[in-house]
């Protein structure tokens, strides 16, 4: 295949994803990072989607276990196996680096977690290899993400996980909104200044006093 006709396949596939709608984009970035995003922002999904598959394409698959020999006969004619054919993909693929070869995902994420500076919920090894690599090169940005607030300065945020059954906050969802407040942002953000409060935590509680006018 010609490098032009590369170009274009990977190009129509780029303008493809630019060209879906947000619930589709949300989709596929779940599927190729593992992590699940609202983020209305299409460049920023296209661009992690993007980078995902590109770390699949070129991330080898784990080498199978080589089949035991069979038992056969004393007096049977020794047979000469084969040379394994080199295939031009098998040949041109590089070959994993020892240091993530043997890690698990756990300690990759880790691994992640020291070189980019946040953590991540994806457990695809060859995406966090693929962003470990990027970091170390100083082709991304690295420490907690940054938002900002309404005069402009920028803020440090912290993602905190939050995992729940999927019948769980479905109920929980109908009972904010049943209340009228505005997203579950809002909602999470009210909880936990009035539990502060409950607690005594006043300082704290009164950070969250005008939840959710930064935005997160």
């Amino acid at each position: 295949m010609s490098t032009k006709t590369k170009t274009t396949k990977a190009k129509s596939k780029k303008e493809n994803l630019a060209a879906l709608g947000l619930p589709a984009l949300w989709e596929r970035f779940k599927e190729a990072t593992g992590e699940t995003t609202k983020s209305p922002n299409k460049k920023f999904l296209v661009r992690r989607i993007e980078g995902a598959l590109a770390a699949r394409a070129v991330e080898p698959a784990p080498a199978e276990e080589p089949q035991r020999p069979t038992r056969t006969s004393a007096h049977a004619t020794p047979v000469a196996e084969p040379e394994p054919e080199t295939t031009l993909a098998e040949s041109t693929l590089p070959k994993p680096r020892g240091r993530f070869a043997s890690m698990t995902v756990e300690e990759l994420q880790t691994k992640y977690l020291e070189v980019v500076g946040r953590s991540t919920g994806s457990d695809d090894r060859r995406y966090l290899i693929w962003k470990i690599r990027e970091a170390e090169k100083g082709r991304i940005n690295v420490g907690p993400r940054k938002t900002r607030a309404r005069d402009g300065e920028p803020l440090d945020v912290k993602i905190l996980p939050l995992r729940l059954e999927a019948d769980v906050a479905d109920k929980m969802d109908e009972a904010w909104r049943a209340k009228g407040i505005k997203n579950r942002m809002e909602f999470l953000r009210g909880a936990i200044g009035h539990y502060l409060a409950h607690l005594g935590a006043r300082d704290a509680a009164a950070l969250f006093t005008n939840a959710g006018t930064t935005g997160a």
